[in-house]
């Protein structure tokens, strides 16, 4: 894109321009830091010219907004066409409490939901399983029955909302609660619209929320896919998802190279299942974080586009220009919120916000405040959902299309990160592959050394958090308001479990567990079963304690 005489001249201005206007600067006023870095280590030089990306290629690298490789953006309008969905993730106590605030979401402007789970659910125990005391609605809602599913989602049109569900090993079961909810509100699956997250080798990767081996956990997310492209056409059967991974500690490049690697290991095995590229691809999605770092961030989401459309195009061959789509949903940060002056955590999440948008996300939440100290509060949650308010309506950054390509530092850092995937990639391949590459420990080693790095450098105040390593108060007294949970919804929850245990057939519940079990010691699509058990009340912890029976549970391996 640039002429190579005119390359050889800016340099040479380049090098004058640093034995004389820059040196006679730093001599007066010398840099602050000696080496300026980003959020995940990496240096970032005084200043970028075309030098820096002398060999970029504009239709090739760049293209235009809705054209691969999509660099610049799904769609050929953006945000001039439809603004991104607004979608808040909640989630806590009861069902009913969260039915409560899924409807004041939806009355703010909130254009979908977003399910948070509790960690029983999460692990598929049902409240009132031993393993199960302690945790009931911290950190997200009980869904034990299908019974709680239908007072969650009580007075919900599901055929007019999109719904999002953060779970994993037992997403299918969870989905299935979904399916048979709507069923009863008289919307037929192939209607609703949401997504299901569903990804469980970053659970190997990163969180940890894993129940049953890597093997049949794939069988399980395969069978959700197939299932999905058969019956669900609007429905997003996985959401491939850095976001856990880079709240592990993983650097940018990191949550890039290791959420598509997991993505396209997903497209080999629905593959191998004999379905065609095209009729699945398009509902794949993917989940990132958004961290500090207002440039980094924007650089990796323009580089997740390129290489995902690269991959789908030309490493497996998919037709469909919408297979080539990489659209994704992004969360702040949740783990750069400081439980110290939690009100500047409104100032980081709408840095990280903005960057979101100029990278050309198509889903966005932002975190409240509070969430360093306890699930958002009411307040806290509309000062969230109003930032991407303002964004969209107030800052003009909607009103072009991604308005920072061209930047020779955003192209250079989208060049870099591409290139590091693949660099990751190279090392994966090496070790096996994705599976070999969770059981050696690989991924896990990367994402601790670099979360390692990261603190280091705040402990040697390499790096400043405010108000925790720099600008402290240490007179601070907590001003804001703390979310409080029904503290009865513990016993009413117990006592829907034991209710509906005794109302349901439980003569039928026990032929449809026989028949899950039957087919998942076979090979049968495991996702009609699961339906069936869940329309006669079968719990979650009773379908998934077949598959704890079938295939056994997981424990991570001790690397030394």
């Amino acid at each position: 894109m640039y002429d190579k005489k005119k390359l050889a001249e800016l340099a040479n201005q380049n090098g004058k321009w640093e034995e004389t206007t820059l040196h006679k600067t730093l001599s007066r006023f010398p840099e602050r830091k000696e080496q300026f870095i980003t959020t995940s280590s990496e240096p970032i030089r005084r200043l970028y010219t075309p030098l820096d990306v002398a060999d970029l290629e504009y239709q090739q690298d760049l293209g235009m907004p809705g054209e691969y490789p999509y660099t610049r953006g799904v769609h050929a309008t953006m945000y001039r066409g439809k603004p991104w969905t607004t979608r808040m993730f909640a989630g806590f106590g009861t069902a009913s409490e969260t039915n409560a605030r899924f409807k004041y979401l939806l009355e703010q402007g909130n254009m979908g939901l977003s399910i948070a789970f509790d960690l029983a659910t999460l692990m598929g125990y049902d409240t009132d399983a031993p393993e199960a005391l302690g945790e009931f609605g911290h950190c997200g809602v009980a869904i034990s029955s299908l019974k709680d599913m239908e007072i969650l989602l009580d007075g919900i049109p599901l055929d007019q909302v999109s719904t999002s569900m953060t779970i994993n090993s037992p997403a299918a079961i969870i989905w299935a609660m979904y399916i048979v909810t709507a069923e009863k509100q008289g919307v037929p699956m192939a209607k609703l619209r949401g997504t299901l997250q569903n990804d469980i080798l970053k659970e190997y990767i990163a969180q940890k929320e894993y129940i049953f081996p890597p093997e049949p956990s794939m069988r399980l997310v395969t069978d959700t896919v197939e299932f999905g492209t058969k019956h669900m056409p609007l429905w997003n059967t996985i959401s491939i998802s850095g976001y856990h991974i880079r709240e592990a500690g993983s650097t940018a490049a990191q949550e890039l190279a290791f959420t598509l690697g997991d993505g396209l290991e997903y497209v080999r095995w629905a593959l191998e299942r004999g379905l065609d590229i095209d009729d699945f691809a398009p509902r794949l999605s993917l989940f990132f974080n958004c961290h500090n770092d207002f440039f980094e961030e924007i650089a990796k989401f323009r580089a997740a586009r390129r290489i995902w459309a690269r991959e789908m195009r030309e490493t497996f061959g998919a037709k469909n220009p919408r297979s080539w789509l990489c659209r994704f949903h992004t969360q702040t940060a949740g783990v750069s919120l400081t439980a110290q002056q939690p009100e500047n955590n409104i100032v980081r999440v709408a840095i990280q916000a903005l960057a979101a948008v100029l990278g050309g996300t198509q889903s966005l939440h932002t975190n409240s405040m509070d969430e360093a100290l306890a699930l958002p509060s009411e307040d806290a949650v509309t000062i969230a959902m109003r930032t991407q308010q303002i964004i969209a309506e107030e800052s003009g950054v909607a009103n072009t299309i991604d308005p920072l390509a061209g930047s020779f530092f955003v192209e250079h850092e989208t060049n870099k990160i591409e290139a590091q995937v693949y660099e990751y990639w190279q090392q994966v391949e090496e070790l096996g592959g994705v599976l070999p590459a969770i059981e050696q420990g690989f991924y896990q080693r990367e994402i601790s050394n670099a979360a390692y790095q990261y603190q280091r450098e705040i402990d040697q105040s390499e790096r400043t958090i405010v108000g925790v390593n720099g600008y402290a108060d240490t007179s601070e007294e907590l001003r804001i308001p703390i979310l409080e949970m029904d503290p009865q919804g513990y016993e009413r929850q117990i006592g829907r479990i034991q209710q509906v245990k005794a109302e349901r057939d439980n003569e039928k519940v026990g032929v449809a567990l026989q028949a899950l079990r039957e087919a998942a010691q076979g090979t049968a699509n495991m996702m009609p079963f699961i339906i069936e058990a869940v329309r006669e009340y079968a719990t979650l912890g009773e379908i998934t304690d077949v598959f704890r029976e079938v295939f056994g549970t997981y424990e991570e391996p001790t690397w030394i």
